[in-house]
């Protein structure tokens, strides 16, 4: 279900006629075309302009840092299909009432973090790149928490390889750095942050 390449087949996504689910089979169907179809241009239509524009810059500022496009571009696809998937279980009703109380967990988290993030490159001297690391290592958890039962490990490695690449101080520092070469891409960052914490999207 969770592989880059391969057909749609009924092996795959469903364990067996008794126990067929339309709804079921609907959202693993889904989740697999979209893990084949993930790439950075592809979050204009899956995601919203906003958040599109945030990870275009993430995605220039790390290939920046790394110096490997290549690696960039795994980064991002990566961060796109968890938030493709998650997106869809949440649309698609997939969580218990405990898993839903997670994503409430979750969501003030993120939000802490953007204010924290934004709050950062707005006021000059207050850059923590502990405090920032550890508040997107936090969502981190609560993630892998909320996803524990729908996703397969190769997700949970995506999850830690976007969030290990996001909270690594060096990233931050680079990212942060007055006078670096990633500052424009943060400027921009913050402005579509802002933006999503407007409308109350995170």
């Amino acid at each position: 279900m969770d592989t880059d390449s391969g057909d749609l087949s009924e092996g795959e996504l469903s364990p067996g006629p008794e126990n067929f689910s339309s709804k079921s089979f609907a959202v693993q169907a889904q989740k697999k075309i979209l893990s084949k179809m993930a790439t950075k241009t592809m979050a204009n239509m899956l995601i919203d302009d906003i958040s599109s524009e945030i990870f275009d810059e993430l995605y220039k500022a790390t290939k920046e840092h790394v110096r490997n496009k290549k690696e960039a571009h795994k980064i991002l696809k990566d961060l796109i299909k968890v938030a493709v998937k998650v997106g869809i279980l949440y649309r698609n009703n997939q969580f218990s009432p405990e898993e839903l109380e997670i994503v409430e967990k979750f969501r003030k988290k993120l939000n802490q973090t953007a204010m924290t993030a934004v709050s950062f490159y707005e006021v000059e001297y207050t850059f923590d790149k502990g405090v920032l690391s550890g508040l997107l290592h936090e969502c981190q958890t609560l993630l892998h928490e909320l996803v524990q039962r729908h996703l397969t490990p190769k997700s949970h490695s995506r999850i830690n390889r976007v969030f290990n690449h996001f909270s690594d101080v060096e990233f931050l520092t680079a990212l942060y750095s007055p006078d670096g070469s990633c500052r424009p891409n943060l400027k921009r960052i913050c402005e579509g942050v802002n933006k999503l914490l407007d409308e109350r999207v995170i």
